[in-house]
């Protein structure tokens, strides 16, 4: 076994890989914690697994999820099975045949199904969608530093599309979900054309929109069919879920596609640097205007494509 392991220097926030090998993989906490941030680590690391272990346990064939076979608390260390394939983006995607297409449809709206089922679903309320976003951070960069970059007419735009999310409110339920759908954490198999999905960190109660229109679905361009076949899977009797075609739903889906952009927009706003200190700072600058450009381009094709 010794021979099939490696050492990784690789880090993650809170955790990194010690041994890698072709079946499992090894983790500890950053070196960097002390006792009591071990401690909260652990504390994550058993809830991780006990969410693992829950949604193994229904076994559906038509996706993995990898077992977290083990914790040793004394040692700080926790054991996980290797997710087979490379994340699953939109290259990825595009290059499968139609039928391998459908299946990764299928294994989505699956995995989402029997996440939302797993525990209680919540009652009807109404949600804002701004609680989704850090609007502190969009609103100092529109007011006081997006004119350093960006014209007039583009700054009047961003505040208009940064007031319609902002104001956004629509009827929906909480449910147990996965929480950080993206293609980082749903990997692709060739070899068996399996999903398995990892990450579980993040899973708890969420607003059930967050995950049927995720990064991972709006990337691929595959929200509406992953929708329609949720809606066909999912447990009519426990909650009732509106039609792709209802004009609620067309605005839900529309705006929450725009605040995964949205999200990204803030984040490259952050990284712009006022005063670039040199050429890798004026570079990365140019990169992350071009980058926050073809986000407001996708929300004005966005609001084109939902008016129709």
């Amino acid at each position: 076994m010794a021979n099939e392991i490696k050492n990784l220097a690789n880090h993650g926030r809170e955790t990194y890989a010690v041994y890698y090998g072709d079946d499992f993989v090894l983790k500890r906490p950053l070196p960097t914690f002390n006792d009591a941030a071990k401690t909260s680590w652990l504390a994550k690391q058993h809830r991780t697994k006990q969410i693992i272990d829950d949604i193994r346990s229904i076994n559906n064939p038509l996706y993995n999820v990898p077992a977290m076979n083990f914790i040793n608390d004394d040692e700080y260390q926790i054991l996980e099975e290797r997710a087979p394939g490379e994340p699953l983006t939109a290259i990825v995607y595009n290059n499968l045949s139609k039928r391998q297409q459908f299946e990764i449809i299928n294994s989505v709206a699956s995995f989402l199904v029997d996440m939302n089922e797993l525990k209680p679903i919540g009652e009807i309320q109404k949600y804002k969608l701004a609680k989704d976003i850090k609007f502190s951070r969009l609103d100092n960069f529109i007011e006081n530093k997006m004119s350093l970059w960006f014209t007039k007419t583009e700054v009047c735009e961003m505040a208009k599309i940064r007031d319609n999310i902002g104001t956004f409110e629509y009827e929906t339920r909480l449910a147990w979900s996965h929480g950080d759908l993206n293609p980082g954490n749903v990997l692709y198999d060739a070899k068996t054309s399996k999903l398995s999905f990892i990450d579980f960190a993040e899973a708890d109660y969420k607003f059930i929109y967050r995950d049927i229109f995720a990064p991972l679905q709006i990337e691929l361009d595959i929200y509406k069919r992953v929708y329609e076949t949720y809606c066909q899977l999912h447990n009519k009797s426990l909650y009732p879920m509106p039609s792709i075609k209802n004009e609620s739903l067309r605005e839900i889906m529309k705006y929450r596609i725009m605040a995964v952009w949205l999200r990204r927009f803030i984040k490259a706003a952050d990284d712009l640097r006022i005063n670039p200190s040199n050429q890798k700072s004026i570079d990365n600058n140019r990169e992350k205007i071009f980058f926050m450009r073809k986000q407001m381009e996708n929300f004005i094709n966005l609001e084109k494509q939902f008016s129709k």
